[in-house]
């Protein structure tokens, strides 16, 4: 069992940054270790009696299966005692009444958990792991936490994706540790500043200069490290495996993308009344399926997808996680492949996973995209189904290639050429630049 030794000393200055700064972010590359660094960090303020009692909240999958767990592996955290604040209202009283360190709590339930305790709130070191889902200001989640800020000295946000998609995104988490001082007291203050609304009025961007303006505003608040600086990690590599769709589909693909309208080879039509709409249900189109219009029914449109996958599994024997983005993908994947194992929320298809008893694992990026170690299980991701969000693009991409990690991992992307995927990748690609820019600018100086 390793024992506080066995930290890296990049993570004994995570553990010193947490303890010094009292209200900080930690903007870590998936895979540097977050979760024993802060534990670290929670045991000595506890030791010290710095603080009495610890929050930390968390995704539900994650909440179950990584925070104690974590704990229980290194020799120095094994005294902590931490409850999980889970399940039914009865369930999660119950627990509030064991005293315990630390109580980890899904952020579904974090406004129950306000309200339950208003004024009598007993958590002075409060811990957000992922803060980026606390990026909006308008979330109940964030308002709760807002509530109980005055009664909470240590307040510490964990992210490998502070700014996913925007940044507009780090305002409200900003706020959460420092009230405003940095980026404003309000998000209208922060955009007006920072921001200009393009010509039609529907879009912002970043005022010239802005950029760096914010970068070293958050400067004294956040710590960026990377995998690259502190970690040899085996190789990534991410192929594109391009899949073209039979003609007729393709034929129709295109015409529903130029009319909105289309008949689909079963009779149904299909339609789209906003651009949104069109876009979703092409996407679903690369996959393979499509729902119909205001229905939870599906009709299948080609197999494309299924057939290279079927390939990959063919020419690579070993184990796969598959990134599927629609119901209807998940509902095709099980029945081309009925061994396939579904990504849930007990502990024990993790374990299974990363004993290598599992062949193909089929995950959706929103729910395995966030703390979950699954290297121990395999190399080899692909997804079968693109999606539109940074951070659970880059989360589930990590699931593989971090520490632990003993292979070259290889991410595949199955493409449907000259269709909405490649268009999709393009953004992902292009959003990661500008994630890049932010992680780079706060990185510590090695």
């Amino acid at each position: 069992m390793p024992s506080r030794s066995d930290l890296h000393p990049y993570q004994e200055r995570a553990v010193s940054w947490i303890v010094d700064k009292e209200r900080c972010g930690l903007a870590l590359e998936m895979g540097l270790g977050k979760t024993v660094s802060t534990l670290t960090a929670v045991a000595d303020l506890l030791e010290s009696c710095a603080v009495r009692r610890v929050l930390i909240d968390a995704h539900l999958r994650v909440a179950l299966s990584v925070w104690k767990q974590e704990a229980a592996k290194w020799s120095h955290l094994r005294h902590l005692k931490i409850n999980l604040c889970l399940g039914s209202i009865r369930q999660r009283q119950a627990v509030l009444f064991d005293p315990a360190d630390v109580v980890v709590i899904n952020r579904e339930n974090i406004p129950w958990l306000t309200e339950h305790y208003k004024q009598r709130w007993p958590f002075d070191c409060v811990v957000i792991d992922e803060s980026s889902s606390f990026k909006s200001p308008s979330a109940e989640r964030f308002k709760a936490l807002r509530r109980v800020m005055p009664l909470v000295r240590y307040m510490v946000l964990l992210s490998g994706t502070p700014s996913p998609n925007s940044r507009f995104d780090l305002w409200s988490q900003q706020y959460l540790i420092d009230k405003g001082e940095a980026l404003g007291k309000t998000f209208t203050g922060f955009k007006q500043r920072f921001f200009e609304q393009s010509f039609n009025g529907f879009s912002w961007k970043l005022r010239d200069g802005s950029e760096r303006i914010i970068h070293g505003l958050l400067a004294d608040t956040w710590l960026s490290m990377s995998a690259s600086d502190y970690l040899s990690l085996p190789e990534r590599i991410d192929l594109v495996e391009r899949v073209q769709l039979p003609v007729k589909v393709k034929d129709r693909y295109t015409e529903f993308e130029v009319q909105l309208l289309v008949t689909l080879e079963d009779g149904e039509e299909l339609e789209a009344s906003t651009a949104a709409v069109l876009a979703g249900k092409l996407l679903q189109w690369c996959n393979g399926a499509t729902y119909l219009n205001g229905s939870v029914a599906w009709s299948e449109v080609h197999s494309a997808k299924l057939d290279a996958l079927a390939d990959i599994v063919e020419a690579n024997d070993e184990p796969v996680l598959v990134a599927y983005n629609f119901r209807h993908d998940l509902e095709r994947l099980r029945k081309r492949f009925p061994d396939a194992v579904v990504l849930d929320k007990d502990p024990e298809t993790l374990r299974r996973w990363n004993a290598g008893e599992i062949g193909m694992l089929l995950a959706h990026p929103a729910s395995a995209g966030h703390g979950l170690n699954l290297q121990g299980g395999g190399a080899l991701a692909v997804w079968f189904g693109l999606v539109w969000s940074l951070e659970h693009y880059q989360q589930f991409n990590a699931r593989l290639h971090r520490q632990g990690q003993t292979k070259p991992v290889r991410i595949v992307h199955l493409i449907a050429e000259g269709c909405l995927d490649e268009r999709v990748m393009a953004v992902l690609q292009n959003k990661d630049a500008t994630q890049a820019a932010l992680l780079d600018a706060l990185r510590a100086k090695k």
